[in-house]
């Protein structure tokens, strides 16, 4: 077989060879068999010294213009590789803006915030107003203007926050106890008739276990008008429980006794869980008190510029936190407050 014969045969196996390479470890391995020091081109190249003067002339020339046509295919085939691989590497991380977005997780409201709400909405329903006021409130709106006199036990280190003692009563200042003080600020600047609520935070320093903690959120009731009277407040608080608890639940009012309140009552539902034959979350009672209410003194109405004998009112309390763990089981209101996912999720 003649040198150039050999040639032409190399040509076609590395053409046929170079075609089929995918990745740069069999390109290196095309090269090494092709090209390398034991390759047949080479082997061809090393026999020439054994041609006459012509026939060596033109094998020689036919095998350097191999060699150079091999080196070309080569770079050739490795920026094919190159501009493959690019292609892919975008492609794997491209964004396809036509699948849908991945979903977020929703949060929820806070099952108290939720409770908050309900109460809100449930007195709005019957034409009451949403007042706020501050947090940071004043000696005076906070006891003295409700009729807790300077002696009272509310007013001690132990029962209160104080931020500032230094002064008189109108400029001590503490973390409010209640949210009456906004009912007292209200009526200061306003005539009757009063139809508002004031949900916010209150703050008793005390120590906390399952019923009770040093923050908790109360909205409290505030009605004044000529011809009020406990029907009245028996009626707007008998609703509330309906659209709490739902329409079915029982409604029970017994005598108490509130400072800034004459008559005071208590106001209580038939326990849910036993139907009111008495169970643990009842105390075997078969009721569940649930706030404190009763018709405005009428000393806090003289003091606000209200004609007692013209006007009546009625007033009432709750305790969210309160309401919440009656409505969704919850036995410990500690709960509410340490941000346990694994709780939260459930509402």
């Amino acid at each position: 077989m003649s040198v150039l014969t050999t040639i032409e045969e190399i040509r076609a196996k590395a053409r046929d060879g170079l075609a089929e390479v995918r990745n740069d470890a069999e390109l290196e391995t095309w090269r090494v068999a092709v090209m390398g020091r034991k390759s047949p081109l080479m082997s061809a190249l090393r026999s020439l010294g054994k041609l006459g003067p012509e026939e060596r002339k033109e094998a020689g020339r036919a095998a350097n213009l191999l060699k150079t046509q091999l080196d070309q295919a080569l770079e050739e085939k490795r920026e094919t590789l190159g501009r493959a691989r690019i292609e892919e590497t975008e492609t794997a991380g491209r964004i396809d803006v036509t699948l849908p977005a991945r979903p977020l997780p929703e949060g929820r409201l806070h099952p108290v915030t939720q409770t908050q709400r309900d109460i809100v909405d449930a007195f709005v329903a019957q034409g009451f107003s949403v007042i706020e006021g501050p947090e940071v409130e004043l000696e005076y709106y906070n006891f003295e203007a409700l009729r807790i006199p300077a002696d009272h036990p509310a007013r001690e280190l132990m029962d209160t926050f104080y931020i500032d003692r230094s002064g008189d009563t109108d400029s001590k200042l503490l973390l409010r106890t209640h949210t009456s003080p906004n009912q007292i600020r209200f009526m200061e600047n306003n005539d009757p008739p009063v139809r508002i609520i004031c949900p916010g935070r209150t703050y008793r320093n005390e120590a906390t276990d399952p019923s009770h903690e040093w923050m908790i959120t109360q909205t409290e009731v505030l009605a004044v008008d000529e011809g009020l009277t406990l029907a009245h407040l028996k009626g707007t608080l008998f609703e509330l429980a309906k659209r709490l608890f739902g329409r079915d639940r029982k409604v029970r009012f017994r005598c108490d006794f509130f400072r800034f309140v004459e008559p005071g009552v208590d106001m209580a539902i038939d326990c849910f869980l036993c139907g009111g034959k008495g169970c643990r979350t009842c105390k075997k009672e078969g009721w569940i008190e649930i706030l404190g209410a009763g018709m405005v003194h009428p000393e806090i109405l003289a003091n606000m510029g209200y004609d007692p004998d013209i006007y009546t009112g009625f007033a009432a309390g709750l305790g969210v936190e309160r309401i919440a763990m009656l409505r969704y089981g919850v036995d410990d209101i500690r709960h509410f407050y340490e941000n346990d996912l694994r709780f939260l999720r459930q509402f």
